[in-house]
């Protein structure tokens, strides 16, 4: 029940003076009349007299009155719900405080309100019996108030959960078998568990009278968990007090603590938990050090963060050409998925990795994964270097060109023995491989073991003294299947086996995910991570929080912690919230993990107990109220008394002309603002965009211009020849040949690029060739003629000089396994059912993409290769046998000279062209038997 008291009652008869305001209303000026009359030097000369009303408003009188009243009743100082001594004398008085995280918004009123009580007991010489529950050590022998004052001054609330347990063990202990005569428990409101019986077991002590002192509760608020997500950073929350819905402030600081990022977080009408976020561009998420509630200082509403928070940027590159029609055949398919959601993945803009490389290492990824990439560009090299040196970490996996590629290769952690190791070959004695523990030091450790996953291809490692050492996975053969090593501060990690499904099943599996993932975590975040050396080793305390949420380096009787621990249970007394670790490394642990939710300690109704408020929560004092009613009263009754005089009508009066003022220079700038002339638009074409334009419209075959005279002619003429085969033969219609620089010309319009290699040509530039690389990452594909009718891409013990220039050519390519086409390939069945590929000459296969996994079915009619391969190598002079003058006459006579041989080039050249602007579609007409058996239904 609510009381009101005054400290100075004597005060309240000024009250009956209230009447004598009337006489205040001479302070009234009269009402000003304002009369139209030119004569104003005469007026001027007249002298007013002062009038004062006889009779003022009502409402005015009754504004004074009220202003009056106020200043009397505030002068004798109401209070609301005064204490009252109401200890008892039958025992000592016995308090017991929570002085955990959540006491620290409101510590100061626990304070008082315990000094108030030990005040009361001093007043009735009454020993105290004290006990705080986050101590290490209690000390609960009743002893004289002087002492009690001194321990409760000499207390802080502390950064952890109340132990309530041990505290009321040693209570028992020092009490023995006497009964309290008031016990009194200052609570934080939080249950310890489901069951919290502390209650239970304060009533056991029999104590004269218990009292349950808490707070409102408002305070207590704690996140939970932190997420990075891609948009975003999300925040759990959980709070004590659920009765009204409530929104609070969150904000996000660095390193040095300026706030860098601001959210909400939203708790609905009786719910406990909720969620905000802080929005925030990825490389500002990044700098978040930790994240607090504003308005709440305590280690709850402070979460902290490490660098195994921080989003990492992951660049991904793939050997493979780029075919989105076919998602699950992509080697970054599965690397995107496992990802996406802890990453923000990056591709380089174009497809030409000399370039491309260098303008993806300035967006400072944490992470660049290469999969299945034998070989870089030579200007690529330098810059990924550099970039390992400064703390980069490189992800790579195997596949037929990591395969093929030298074994002098500066981007791989071990030396790799040539070619693969495969597991299930008809060849082969193995079987597939699983996945063997791993190893302890391992980043994977604590992983349980994938017994489903089965490895059929891997690259091998040469056996070195280290390589154990290297080793984060391997196979129940013991060969490596993760190995790592250090370039300066970086690092590189490589699988041996490929990022799809066509060497192992290892991407369908969860293991994959959380496998990339803490390796992805192992790098440079924007911060320092733990390295893989500290793997499993106890961090010591670095810098621990306290109760009002900030930092400090006095560690205290903190212990050294367990990474693996750290987010996952509470904060206890060895190990406090705080980081773990050191300057260049650490760990967050933070006071509760992730799903933590607070529930409110169990107090059902019971006589025996008393409810009490924190002083200051209900016993209030009503003087400054009053006193601000009073002054917000005069400053009305001001205000009144200068409408009334007339002091604001010049101003009302002069308001319209000023406006008019205003609004004429603004009407003029918009005007001029509006007729003004734009300027004019930049023109950002570039010379040949016109005729670049001009061939979208249609296909047209296109060759590399070498230089040479007669070869570029016959080239030229070559590939009329066939685009006239093509318009009378088939529904293609190509467009004029064109011929392309391939240093400087746009080649991603041409499906096709015809390439004659010339020995005496001039030999293309690393730029070129890296630009010829990018279009055949890009989907576009390169015929390579030698004009030789050898074009031996093997060793062989005599090669022509076009055949050399060919090598040397594709030694600075990143290209895939080649194998002469096979008799069930696409591209015999593509439009003309051929068995050899001629042209002028008739003795040289022709090379495409080898199909590694590739097993004979009978039932199909063709090869379903995974996409169009893109590159294809023949001797044989496909331009020669196809080159006609302007009246549609052969140019150059086959060898040995048949026409049948001239025709079979020109089909083969329909084959090639209808291969690779649609194909493997022909793999699937082992599909039509069955749709026309539904058609005949």
């Amino acid at each position: 029940m609510s009381s009101l008291v005054f400290a100075y009652p004597a005060v309240l008869a000024a009250l009956v003076l209230l009447p004598a305001i009337w006489w205040l209303l001479r302070l009234t000026p009269p009402r000003p009349v304002v009369e139209a009359f030119p004569p104003f030097r005469i007026l001027a000369s007249i002298l007013k007299r002062e009038e004062t009303p006889a009779r003022s408003p009502w409402w005015l009188t009754l504004l004074r009155m009220l202003m009056a009243a106020a200043v009397i009743v505030g002068i004798a100082e109401p209070v609301l719900n005064p204490r009252e001594n109401t200890l008892s004398a039958a025992g000592p008085l016995v308090l017991v405080i929570d002085n955990s995280w959540a006491t620290a918004t409101d510590w100061q009123r626990r304070v008082d309100t315990a000094s108030a009580l030990i005040d009361d007991a001093e007043a009735r010489n009454v020993p105290i019996a004290m006990v705080f529950t986050v101590e290490r050590h209690h000390d609960a022998v009743p002893t004289d108030a002087a002492t009690a004052r001194a321990r409760l001054a000499a207390t802080q609330a502390l950064p952890l959960p109340a132990d309530r347990e041990s505290a009321l063990a040693a209570l028992k202990t020092a009490l023995a078998s006497t009964p309290p005569g008031t016990l009194a428990f200052l609570s934080d409101g939080i249950a310890n568990g489901d069951a919290d019986g502390t209650l239970s077991v304060l009533k056991a002590l029999q104590p004269a009278n218990l009292r349950l002192i808490e707070g409102d509760g408002k305070g207590t608020v704690a996140i939970t968990d932190a997420n990075n997500d891609a948009e975003a950073l999300t925040v759990t929350a959980s709070r004590l007090s659920t009765g009204e819905a409530r929104t609070l402030a969150l904000t996000a600081h660095d390193t040095r603590g300026r706030p860098i990022g601001n959210g909400t977080l939203a708790f609905k009408a009786g719910e406990a938990t909720a969620t905000g976020s802080i929005a925030a561009p990825f490389e500002l998420r990044n700098e978040f050090a930790h994240i607090t509630i504003d308005g709440l200082a305590s280690a709850g509403a402070t979460y902290l963060l490490d660098d195994g928070f921080r989003r990492r940027r992951v660049a991904l590159l793939s050997g493979e050409t780029q075919d989105a029609s076919q998602p699950l055949l992509s080697p970054l398919h599965y690397i995107e998925k496992a990802l996406a959601p802890y990453s923000d993945l990056i591709r380089p803009g174009v497809a030409d990795l000399a370039t491309g490389i260098p303008e993806l290492l300035e967006q400072r990824p944490s992470v660049v994964i290469m999969a299945d990439i034998g070989r870089l560009p030579e200007e690529a090299y330098a810059p990924m270097n550099k970039w390992l040196e400064a703390g980069g970490m490189l992800i790579r996996f195997a596949g037929p060109r990591l395969a093929a590629a030298p074994a002098d290769d500066p981007l791989v952690p071990v030396m790799l023995r040539k070619g693969e190791r495969a597991l299930d070959g008809a060849l082969s004695w193995s079987e597939p491989q699983p996945l063997a523990d791993y190893p302890a030091t391992s980043p994977f450790a604590g992983l349980p073991r994938a017994d489903d996953v089965l490895v059929k291809r891997q690259v091998l490692a040469e056996p070195t003294p280290d390589l154990p050492e290297r080793t984060w996975a391997s196979l129940a053969d013991g060969t490596p299947l993760v190995t790592t090593g250090k370039v300066g501060a970086g690092r590189i990690v490589l699988f041996h086996v490929s990022a799809e499904t066509g060497w192992s099943n290892l991407p369908l599996s969860g293991d994959f995910v959380e496998m990339l993932r803490r390796t992805v975590q192992l790098s440079r975040g924007g911060g320092v991570a733990v390295s893989g050396e500290t793997q499993g080793q106890r961090l010591p305390p670095f810098r621990l929080l306290t109760a009002v949420g900030t930092l400090t380096t006095d560690t205290g009787e903190a212990k050294p912690l367990d990474p693996a621990i750290a987010g996952k249970g509470v904060a206890t007394a060895d190990n406090p919230p705080g980081l773990y670790g050191a300057q260049d490394g650490f760990v967050a642990h933070n006071l509760f993990p992730a799903g933590q939710r607070l529930a409110p300690l169990p107090t059902a109704a019971d006589p025996a107990i008393e409810r009490e408020n924190l002083i200051g929560q209900l016993a209030k004092s009503l003087k400054p109220t009053l006193f601000l009613i009073a002054a917000l009263l005069l400053i009305a009754d001001s205000l009144i008394v200068l409408i009334m005089s007339g002091a604001f009508a010049r101003t009302i009066r002069q308001a319209p002309a000023r406006a008019a003022a205003l609004a004429m220079p603004c009407a003029l700038s918009l005007a001029l603002l509006v007729l003004s002339p734009g300027s004019p638009l930049a023109d950002d074409t570039k010379p040949g965009d016109d005729a670049l334009l001009a061939r979208l419209d249609t296909t047209h075959l296109a060759y590399v211009v070498t230089g040479e005279t007669d070869v570029d002619r016959t080239s030229e003429r070559g590939l009329a020849g066939l685009t006239e085969f093509l318009t009378y033969r088939t529904t293609l219609e190509p467009g004029d040949p064109v011929g392309v620089d391939i240093a400087t010309d746009e080649l991603a319009v041409y499906p096709l690029l015809y390439w004659p290699v010339s020995a005496s040509a001039e030999m293309p530039t690393p730029a070129a060739i890296s630009r010829i690389d990018a279009y055949m990452r890009n989907g576009g594909t390169v015929l390579f003629d030698t004009r030789d009718q050898f074009s031996s891409i093997e060793n062989a013990s005599e090669a022509s000089p076009n055949t050399q220039r060919l090598r040397a050519i594709l030694a600075d390519l990143d290209i895939p396994p080649l194998e002469p086409v096979p008799a069930d390939h696409v591209l015999t069945k593509a439009f003309y059912l051929l068995t050899n590929f001629p042209g002028r000459y008739a003795g040289s296969p022709l090379w495409v993409e080898a199909e590694l996994d590739h097993k004979e079915d009978p039932n199909r009619p063709a090869r379903a290769g995974d996409g169009v391969t893109p590159i294809m190598i023949t001797g044989n002079d496909f331009a020669g046998a196809w080159a006609i003058d302007d009246n549609g006459m052969p140019l150059l006579p086959t060898v040995p000279p048949d026409e049948v041989q001239r025709e079979h080039a020109f089909r083969a050249g329909v084959n090639i062209m209808m291969y690779m602007l649609t194909g493997n579609y022909k793999a699937d007409q082992v599909h039509v038997p069955a749709l026309l058996e539904r058609l005949g239904q």
